[in-house]
């Protein structure tokens, strides 16, 4: 409902339009009316009036004068004026102040009603464009971080969008630019001990904290990668002490620390994935170079990034192996890993490379709803053991005895646990096929990966993920069409379709005639 107050020094007037107008069938709230216009402005000091119905000639503060002062305090305000005066002078004042209406007395009902009808129609118009702007604002910083993403993982098969680009001003940019690239340390030992609400809450805080880094030392332009991961164009006219200044506030405020791995500068947008990439590289030798602090790729050996590629290779092998229970594998490519640690030469890159195995192990139990120190009986306080081993030899025979224990547990529970897992998704699904269903939305709900729960379900059905939940709606569909009097797109509605053409051809494909031909058959 809009707003409206009315001001008329003639009593029978005013409550004549307060009584006679349907106010309500307009969508208009009438919150005053007042016979002068000093009780006119005490009523907009206090409240946000849309629409004022306002005497031209009233004693004391005329409705010209009025609605000068309720101008100046409300600028948006919409005035319809009444008056029993043609004089060409009033109404040339009237236009002056923006008048929305001229209605003369004796006031026709018709008339009024008529300006009132296409103010309001103007409002919701206005209000419609707030409301397309007000979205347009809240996906502005979506859309750009889904650009800046593209451009910093390219190279884009196309230039850069020269209408994003100044949109973003991202061609104003202060080349050279260089890519920094922010990453919470070992993420999940940090953060899994708190509940949902509390990491969230902390996260929360931890972005807002950036950002007033941020906007403190100049950097616009920042992208969101990950939950653990943000990357930020830096400009040649940012000074890079101030990414240590960073680490430290983070550091103060803080139960966790993070690494900062620096990209080369680059002299345009269309190589902006190169220092992205080198970025990205510097993160990932941490293990090598120690965390909490900054590493720049032009510190990163050559020798360390394909060290640390050579890891990741034999690291999923073994995951892999285990989630087979192949023990020679599992023994085969933890020699590997280990084989090439034993060149790393410092004990410290020794502790960093068994600290980085065990959080990888964790985040790949994460993904399948699994927990690696309850699994091992274990806290995260007693991996202070692998700093007390003296040997390599003595952290890979720990290790593996840990990872042939994993692999045994996971394979005892594989074959109990995944018929239960997989009913319980199909529960979880069917109480809500109105909705918009995704498998990733799914996994996060019982915390698996996407990928190792759709592995998962074609095991358990026979089916992809997708197509189960195509079956479960044409289902329904059906029962709907049987047993009630619902229209198709009533039906269409509540099994999640939002479009009835795209329905149909589903229905069609899947039971051999349309929804209505189904109908008239049952």
């Amino acid at each position: 409902m809009y707003k409206v107050l009315l001001a008329d020094d003639e009593i029978l007037d005013l409550e004549g339009m307060r009584k006679f107008i349907p106010w309500g069938d307009l969508g208009l709230e009438v919150v005053g009316a007042v016979n002068n216009g000093f009780a006119a402005c005490e009523v907009i000091e206090t409240e946000k009036i849309d629409i004022l119905v306002t005497d031209i000639r009233m004693p004391n503060m005329s409705g010209l004068e009025l609605a000068q002062k309720a101008l100046e305090k409300q600028n948006n305000l919409r005035i319809i004026f009444v008056s029993g005066h043609q004089d060409f002078n009033y109404v040339k004042q009237a236009l002056s102040l923006n008048a929305h209406g001229y209605v003369l007395k004796p006031m026709d009902d018709r008339e009024l009603i008529d300006s009132l009808n296409k103010l309001r129609q103007d409002l919701d118009q206005k209000k419609k464009e707030r409301n397309t702007e007000e979205a347009y604002k809240q996906m502005v910083p979506i859309v750009k971080n889904e650009y800046l993403t593209q451009l910093l993982e390219g190279p884009m098969e196309s230039a850069s969008s020269e209408l994003l680009d100044k949109e973003y001003r991202l061609d104003r940019l202060d080349w050279p630019v260089r890519v920094a690239l922010i990453e919470i340390d070992d993420y999940s030992w940090k953060l899994n001990p708190y509940e949902d609400e509390k990491r969230k809450k902390m996260l929360s805080c931890f972005y807002e904290e950036l950002s007033k880094c941020f906007n403190k030392y100049g950097i616009t332009h920042v992208c969101r990668i990950s939950k653990q991961r943000t990357a930020l164009l830096l400009e040649e006219n940012v000074d890079l002490h101030t990414m240590d200044e960073v680490l430290s506030r983070i550091k103060d405020v803080f139960p966790f620390t993070i690494t900062i791995g620096l990209g080369a500068a680059v002299a345009s947008l269309t190589e902006i994935y190169t220092s992205y990439g080198q970025a990205v590289e510097a993160i990932e030798s941490k293990m090598f170079l120690g965390k909490g602090k900054l590493i720049a790729y032009d510190n990163v050996g050559s020798h360390e990034t394909r060290d640390m590629k050579s890891l990741d290779e034999h690291l999923d092998a073994m995951l892999a192996a285990m989630a087979h229970y192949d023990l020679v594998r599992i023994h085969d490519e933890l020699s590997g890993l280990f084989q090439i640690t034993s060149v790393m030469g410092s004990r410290v890159t020794v502790h960093n490379f068994a600290m980085y195995l065990v959080m990888k192990l964790n985040d790949h139990l994460r993904a399948m709803n699994e927990d690696l120190f309850k699994l091992l009986g274990m806290e995260l306080k007693n991996l202070d053991i692998l700093l007390q081993f003296e040997t390599i030899d003595d952290i890979h025979k720990w290790l593996r005895y840990r990872v042939f224990e994993l692999s045994e547990m996971l394979y005892r529970k594989k074959h109990t646990k995944n018929g239960k897992l997989v009913q319980a998704v199909i529960t979880s699904v069917s109480d809500r096929l109105q909705d918009n269903i995704t498998l990733r939305e799914v996994a996060d709900k019982f915390s698996f990966s996407p990928n190792y729960l759709g592995v998962l379900f074609k095991e358990e059905t026979g089916q992809n993920f997708s197509d189960f939940i195509i079956g479960l709606r044409m289902e329904k569909a059906q029962q709907l069409l049987k047993n009630t009097k619902l229209k198709i797109y009533e039906v269409a509605s509540l099994v999640g379709y939002r479009y009835l053409p795209y329905f149909s051809r589903q229905f069609r494909e899947t039971i051999g005639m349309t929804p209505l031909e189904y109908r008239r058959k049952s």
